[in-house]
């Protein structure tokens, strides 16, 4: 039975239906505006995954270079024609795309042999500014940098040192010749035990840490580092099935590097070691010096040219460098073999006009080296450098730093990456 209102109510009842249905209009308004702001919410979120995850897929498809060299002063023309001219052709190749180029002078390695301290610190400013004399620059896409100026090198070391085998290592065969050891005598016989260093049998590790701390995707090196990188793809294989799939085992890049021997002793190769300091070409060596130690080269005492690499290792040691540098070669840089010269432009030649024409050759290819070396060591009274150095390691450390807070987190001993900050 419907109940009766009387008319002076009816008005409250009115308003207080007004304020209810007032009341639900609005939480309908307010439901449908707070199921549009999550709607934009989740379409934000999604827009910025699917950027993060476009972001990691560009990561993975750019080329990472990193090499390295150690500081023994000012490089000889064997290491340029082997090393340092492949270098600055991979920063030329790179400049316009988004490959990252890293060149450490690794000054730790240094020092598992002792030297005195006064020498190491100038020997790595000669290499940093020898590296920039031969081309290579910040500002076309490289980053130069002190090995020991980025701490991330060493704490990845250790923590690959934690998974890295001992009887890989105890096969390396670089420690054994550096202290004279045949490299089949037993890993850890009384001679060796008594001779060898930690740092010298575990440089390795370091070695591997510098090139995954950057997650390099390529690493140029010469034909006798090759076991060295085998032993990084190693430690990374074992990181990542230990850990997490982090780390990236890096290609081997080996470019057909020529072997420049020494001028004096031809059957071994050019060395800043060798107690006869005209068996090597210093790449600062002014034009007039480098003429004299090429005509002083020791051949033979057959006064013609052939190419005859085992009997006559001083002549061929002549041709090999001519083919490697350039225009006087009659083509470019390594596209005319030493055989093709000594059959094709040099038959019948004297000793004499190969070597003149080595000569001038070297002298081209070097041609303003050593006025830049000069300058940059000068340069704000050598400060100048000290400035490149540092911005190339604050890169450097940013580089390594992505990958570092991965590994932590990884092992246990840091927190969980932001993702946007390791990209």
């Amino acid at each position: 039975m419907r109940s009766e209102i009387c008319a002076r109510c009816r008005p409250l009842v009115a308003l207080a239906r007004r304020q209810i249905l007032r009341s639900t209009v609005q939480q309908q308004q307010q439901r449908r505006n707070e199921s549009t702001t999550n709607d934009a919410v989740a379409q934000i979120r999604g827009w910025a995954e699917e950027q993060a995850e476009e972001q990691t897929e560009k990561e993975k498809r750019r080329n990472v270079v990193f090499s390295g060299i150690q500081p023994t002063g000012i490089p000889h023309l064997g290491n340029y024609l082997g090393a340092l001219r492949q270098w600055k052709r991979l920063q030329d190749q790179a400049e316009g795309t988004d490959d990252r180029l890293l060149f450490s002078v690794v000054d730790l390695h240094a020092i598992t042999m002792p030297q005195e301290a006064s020498q190491l610190r100038t020997r790595r400013r000669e290499m940093l500014a020898s590296l920039m004399a031969v081309g290579l620059d910040p500002e076309k896409g490289s980053t130069i940098f002190f090995q020991s100026s980025v701490p991330q090198h060493t704490e990845l070391m250790w923590i690959l040192s934690c998974t890295a085998s001992m009887g890989y290592l105890s096969r390396m065969t670089q420690w054994k010749s550096k202290l004279n050891i045949h490299n089949k005598q037993a890993a850890f016989d009384e001679k060796a035990a008594q001779q060898l260093k930690l740092g010298l049998f575990s440089y390795p590790v370091l070695q591997a840490a510098d090139i995954l701390v950057h997650r390099a995707t390529h690493v140029p090196v010469g034909a006798d580092q090759t076991q060295h990188l085998e032993f990084a793809r190693e430690c990374a294989t074992n990181f990542n099935a230990t850990f997490s799939d982090i780390l990236v085992p890096p290609e081997t890049v080996i470019a057909p590097a020529p072997r420049i021997m020494s001028l004096q002793s031809p059957n071994n190769k050019m060395s800043k070691s060798a107690a006869n300091h005209r068996s090597r070409i210093l790449l600062n060596a002014p034009a007039a010096e480098i003429a004299r130690r090429i005509r002083g080269a020791v051949t033979d005492s057959q006064n013609f040219v052939t190419w005859e690499p085992t009997t006559r290792p001083g002549v061929a040691n002549l041709l090999e460098i001519l083919s490697q540098c350039g225009e006087l070669a009659g083509a470019g840089a390594g596209t005319t073999t030493p055989r093709q010269l000594a059959e094709e432009r040099y038959a019948g030649a004297s000793l004499k006009a190969l070597k003149d024409d080595v000569a001038a050759a070297v002298c081209a290819e070097l041609a303003g080296v050593r006025e830049r070396y000069d300058d940059f060591l000068a340069r704000k009274g050598g400060r100048w450098l000290d400035e490149i150095e540092a911005e190339g390691a604050e890169a450097a450390r940013r580089s390594a730093e992505k990958t570092m807070r991965l590994v932590r987190h990884a092992v246990g001993i840091g927190p969980r990456p932001n993702a946007y900050n390791t990209l």
